[in-house]
C-alpha cells in the first residue's frame, strides 16, 4: 500500500478513536504469550502471561501480569472463582478472557455472546477496578478481505481492548497490507484505533495452517528486518497502544517461537528487544 493511501485511511480511522476508559497511564506494555517471565523480561517484556496469583506475584520487579481465564460463558460460579483471587493485587494488569471467540459456532464450539462477554467485563469493572479486559478476535472473512463485522466490539461487550492478528509472513509472501486490511475492517465493525492491540508475527513452521487451505501457504518465521517493517507498519495506525502483543513465545504446535533457541530465533528476539526498550 502506497504512503498515500496509508494516509488517507488514517484520515478516516483517527475520527473514529475513543478514548479508553480504563489501563494505558501513557506507557506502551509490551506482552507475550507463553513464557515466564524472568525469559521475557530479558527481550524488553513487562507484561506476562499468568494464570495464577503465585505465578503473578512471582514476576520481576516492575512486570505486570495479564491473567488469562478463558472463560466465555458469562459470570460463572467458575468464572467468579477465577477472579476473586486477584482482586486487590497491586502487580495485575488485567485479564484475557478469552481467545478468539467465535460468534458463529463454526469454527470454535460453543458459539460465543457478546451479551456473555459483556456480563464479565461489567463484573471485572465493578469488582476489580482499574483491571483491563482484553480479547484477541477471530477474522471471520479472508486473507483478502478480512472481516468482523456484526461479531464483537466495545458497544456489544463493554471489552476495552480488542487484538487483532493479521499475520503477514506466510508460504513466500510478505503482504503487510493484510494490516491495513485487517484494521480498516476493525474500524468498521466498530473498534476505535485506541482500541487495538496490534498482534505481531513472531512464530511459523510446525502443524498452525492457515485458512486457505493452499498446502504451501504456511506460517514462516519472520526475519528480524521483516518484524521491523511489521512494527512500522502497525506504528501507522497504532503508534501508542495500551499493549503490543508477540504471538508467541512459548511454542504450541511444533514451531519455531521468540523462546525458541535456533539461530533465527534468537535473532528474531533481539529484534523485539530493541523494539520493546525502544521508549
Amino acid at each position: 500500500m502506497s504512503n498515500l493511501c496509508i494516509s488517507a485511511l488514517l484520515i478516516a480511522l483517527i475520527c473514529s478513536q475513543s478514548v479508553l476508559p480504563a489501563g494505558g497511564g501513557g506507557k506502551t506494555h509490551h506482552y507475550t504469550s507463553g513464557g515466564s517471565g524472568i525469559a521475557i523480561a530479558t527481550a524488553g517484556f513487562d507484561l506476562a502471561d499468568v494464570q495464577t496469583v503465585e505465578q503473578l506475584n512471582a514476576l520481576p520487579p516492575g512486570m505486570k501480569g495479564l491473567i488469562w481465564l478463558n472463560e466465555s460463558s458469562g459470570v460463572t460460579p467458575g468464572f467468579i472463582a477465577k477472579v476473586k483471587p486477584f482482586i486487590g493485587n497491586p502487580r495485575l494488569f488485567g485479564f484475557r478472557l478469552c481467545d478468539e471467540p467465535d460468534i458463529t459456532g463454526k469454527y470454535h464450539s460453543p458459539a460465543v455472546r457478546p451479551a456473555d462477554l459483556k456480563a464479565e467485563a461489567d463484573w471485572i469493572r465493578a469488582n476489580v477496578p482499574g483491571a483491563v479486559t482484553f480479547v484477541t478476535l477471530m477474522d471471520m472473512g479472508s486473507f483478502e478481505a478480512p472481516a468482523f463485522m456484526n461479531t464483537f466490539n466495545p458497544a456489544n461487550t463493554g471489552i476495552d481492548l480488542f487484538g487483532l492478528d493479521p499475520y503477514p509472513v506466510r508460504g513466500k509472501a510478505f503482504d503487510l497490507d493484510f494490516i491495513d486490511r485487517t484494521v480498516e475492517a476493525a474500524v468498521a465493525a466498530g473498534i476505535p484505533l485506541d482500541r487495538i492491540v496490534p498482534v505481531f508475527q513472531a512464530f511459523g513452521g510446525g502443524s498452525w495452517k492457515t485458512r486457505t487451505g493452499v498446502a504451501t501457504d504456511v506460517y514462516v518465521l519472520p526475519t528480524p528486518d521483516q518484524a521491523n517493517q511489521i512494527f512500522t507498519r502497525w506504528a501507522t495506525y497504532s503508534p501508542a497502544p495500551v499493549f503490543d502483543f508477540a504471538y508467541a513465545w512459548g511454542s504450541q504446535s511444533g514451531d519455531v517461537t521468540l523462546g525458541s533457541t535456533s539461530p533465527e530465533a534468537l535473532e528474531l528476539r533481539l529484534a523485539f528487544k530493541a523494539h520493546n526498550t525502544a521508549q
